[in-house]
């Protein structure tokens, strides 16, 4: 999956592709979190912005016959134009994703490419629509692995359908893109860097919640609750709002359990040794931190700055994540120790190789540092083996460098459409990743061999 950027803030033409592991570095203001924000809001609302028609005489089929059935394969054929007027039909809704004014974007281009080659008609499909008064099943859609047929039945009497043919659609239409794209665009989840202060004020939220609500049901007016409570947060980004969702849901969240709590409780181990403790969510939603051998609950308040920057991350590991999912984690240096950045740099290694695509953006050494050390052991040579077992690194945190896809957010020559000669603009360059040496970050590089300098000059200048 390729996407491509034109006048996107400051950045002016740049393109990357997503990788099992994606790291955009870069000074601040160097454009990556507008790139971050704008695949985050892409991958959340793409099945909104797809326009896929299906067939009148299919519905009418449907409706006259009680089964009717539709070739995926001819939908698929036409990813190349669907995506393109979908990403136009994105782009003009990158206003409300960034919180922010449509001047702002009115020269923008935001395009998602997919390689056509990787689209995999695969996976079962079995949906039933009810009736909500009765629970009465209306009908079904379903398909095989060895089939391309998307098979619609009706399970009721002809006579007795009373379904809105738009809405009809939509259910075929939702069921048509799992099918095709799914697999291809991943099921975001995102920390972003404003997670501390969502942290700490959730129960300022909740409470401001609870009493919107008490005031709706004293009003005879009818209202739509989400409608009103999605305004008072129309000031921010997307990503912003989806994190101070996610806080306030916490109390439902706790009764569903990932893939890793069930098949690899050893990551959560991980994770709870690299924070001292739990989270732990009462029966009257109130959340609590409490530290490893001490019979102590903390609030957010109370909790260190690190506690509250990794609580978004520590309940998507124990409640949410799944296989195939995007975990994107704006700076997870946040508030760290270098030694728990270290942590969290092998800790997203394993996740990537548990099959959980991650994206980062990072300013962090000591994470780029880990991360090629976790590269650079991951050859079948004895003395990394004996490096790798003396240092304590297990074989489930090394990871390819062919998994890995790293940017850089700088100036740079790029050409620009309808120039002959390259120009000189803010991007996204492709750092190069060498199996024996890892990842060569020049931003880093440079600041550290300045201050080396400096440092040396200090010392041994007077002589």
């Amino acid at each position: 999956m390729k996407v491509k950027i034109k006048n996107l803030g400051v950045l002016k033409q740049a393109e990357f592709t997503l990788g099992d592991l994606t790291i955009l570095c870069g000074s601040n203001n160097t454009g990556k979190t507008y790139a971050t924000y704008a695949l985050f809001g892409f991958l959340q609302t793409w099945n909104k912005m797809l326009s896929l028609k299906i067939q009148d005489d299919k519905i009418r089929q449907l409706l006259a016959e009680g089964v009717t059935h539709i070739d995926v394969l001819e939908y698929a054929a036409q990813t190349g134009p669907i995506f393109v007027a979908g990403c136009q039909a994105y782009t003009k809704q990158l206003p409300k994703i960034f919180a922010t004014s449509k001047e702002r974007f009115t020269e923008t281009e935001f395009q998602v490419i997919l390689d056509t080659k990787d689209i995999q008609i695969m996976g079962e499909v079995d949906r039933q629509m009810s009736s909500g008064n009765f629970d009465t099943r209306l009908f079904s859609i379903s398909n095989s692995e060895d089939s391309t047929d998307l098979v619609i039945t009706l399970l009721i009497e002809k006579e007795k359908v009373r379904i809105p043919t738009n809405l009809i659609e939509e259910v075929i239409v939702d069921s048509l893109q799992d099918i095709i794209w799914a697999n291809l665009l991943p099921r975001p989840f995102i920390a972003s860097a404003e997670r501390t202060g969502v942290a700490i004020f959730r129960k300022e939220l909740n409470f401001a919640r609870n009493r919107l609500l008490e005031a709706m049901s004293q009003t005879d007016k009818k209202v739509n609750p989400m409608e009103l409570l999605s305004k008072n947060y129309q000031d921010y980004a997307l990503p912003i709002k989806t994190n101070v969702d996610f806080t306030q849901q916490l109390e439902g969240i706790i009764k569903q359990s990932s893939f890793l709590a069930e098949k690899h409780p050893e990551v959560l181990d991980h994770f709870a040794d690299m924070i001292g403790g739990k989270y732990i969510v009462t029966s009257n939603d109130e959340l609590y931190y409490v530290p490893t051998g001490k019979e102590i609950k903390l609030t957010m308040g109370e909790s260190s700055s690190a506690v509250r920057s990794l609580l978004d991350l520590g309940f998507y590991l124990r409640h949410i994540a799944q296989p195939g999912d995007l975990l994107m984690v704006d700076e997870p240096e946040l508030n760290l120790h270098p030694e728990n950045q270290r942590r969290i740099a092998r800790l997203l290694a394993r996740l990537v190789n548990l099959g959980i695509k991650v994206f980062i953006t990072t300013h962090s050494d000591y994470i780029v540092k880990e991360l090629n050390t976790l590269i650079m052991l991951n050859h079948d040579k004895p003395h990394l083996k004996r490096i790798a077992e003396i240092e304590g690194y297990q074989p489930e945190e090394l990871i390819s460098s062919d998994k890995v896809k790293v940017y850089i957010a700088e100036e740079a020559l790029v050409m620009l459409a309808g120039n002959q000669e390259k120009t000189k603009c803010q991007t996204l360059t492709p750092a190069d990743i060498y199996p024996e040496l890892g990842i060569e970050v020049r931003s880093f590089d440079t600041t550290i061999g300045t201050m080396n300098r400096i440092q040396e000059t200090i010392v041994w200048g007077g002589e």
